[in-house]
């Protein structure tokens, strides 16, 4: 199986787990956090055993797991979120949640897949094409609810508006998707929030990058990203100067 497909079987094998897990916490009235917990758990426990079972001589990097440094030393190593957006996750009526798989080699991503169970689709390096969004009057920048004031800076430079909903993988596959046009977050996220989603914008034709226009790279020794800005192309440039100090 070939790293892209292996990243598609994965992602999507995790969130189908998940609905299960929450289809479970519904009818068993769990509390959300022990709906939370669980799901991380769970998904966590199924990528790290699929994977040692498909690619036993990678290294792993997932927001779930302990990292002990050895995938610093490794030459291809995947980086994971099992549940991008537990917060949402545990909210029965929620669909703003994710799960995050790539492969990082050379400080780069080469396969990667981003999943939405809860709306059942699948987003992959070797599958997704960026989608002309429908006609608008005003372009859409989405980003966290706790992270307007940048976001309305790209707004006022592109004439667009803000939206704030749901996880990085949800924000990100909406620019793919072309429900939004670009996605801003200022300030720091850690690797397994953005590398999947950064390598399918990519792959899908879009613009990825740190806020100030440099290349995003992984599998660092400390695994933070300081912002991230995905674009369709026409914005990137008026983005990125609107972010400027």
């Amino acid at each position: 199986m070939q790293d892209h497909e292996l990243a598609g079987l994965l992602a999507q094998e995790a969130g189908n787990l998940l609905l299960g897990i929450r289809d479970q916490a519904v009818a068993e009235g769990w509390p959300s956090y022990h709906l939370q917990d669980e799901g991380d758990r769970q998904a966590h426990r199924h990528l790290v055993d699929r994977l040692a079972e498909f690619r036993p001589d990678d290294g792993l990097l997932s927001e779930e797991g302990t990292d002990d440094g050895a995938r610093l030393e490794a030459s291809r190593v995947w980086i994971l979120d099992p549940l991008d957006g537990t917060r949402d996750f545990g909210r029965s009526e929620s669909i703003e949640w994710a799960v995050h798989v790539a492969l990082v080699e050379g400080g780069r991503p080469t396969a990667a897949a981003v999943a939405l169970p809860a709306s059942g689709q699948l987003y992959g390096t070797d599958l997704s094409v960026a989608f002309r969004p429908l006609e608008r009057e005003r372009p859409v920048v989405v980003t966290s609810r706790s992270q307007w004031g940048e976001a309305e800076v790209v707004a006022a430079a592109i004439g667009g508006v803000v939206r704030s909903f749901g996880s990085a993988g949800v924000k990100a596959m909406a620019v793919v998707g072309g429900s939004a046009d670009v996605y801003v977050h200022p300030s720091g996220l850690y690797e397994w929030d953005v590398c999947a989603p950064a390598a399918v914008a990519i792959a899908a034709g879009l613009d990825a990058s740190s806020l100030d226009g440099m290349a995003l790279t992984f599998n660092k020794p400390r695994p933070v990203v300081p912002g991230l800005l995905i674009c369709r192309p026409e914005y990137t440039g008026r983005a990125q100067s609107s972010l400027r100090w």
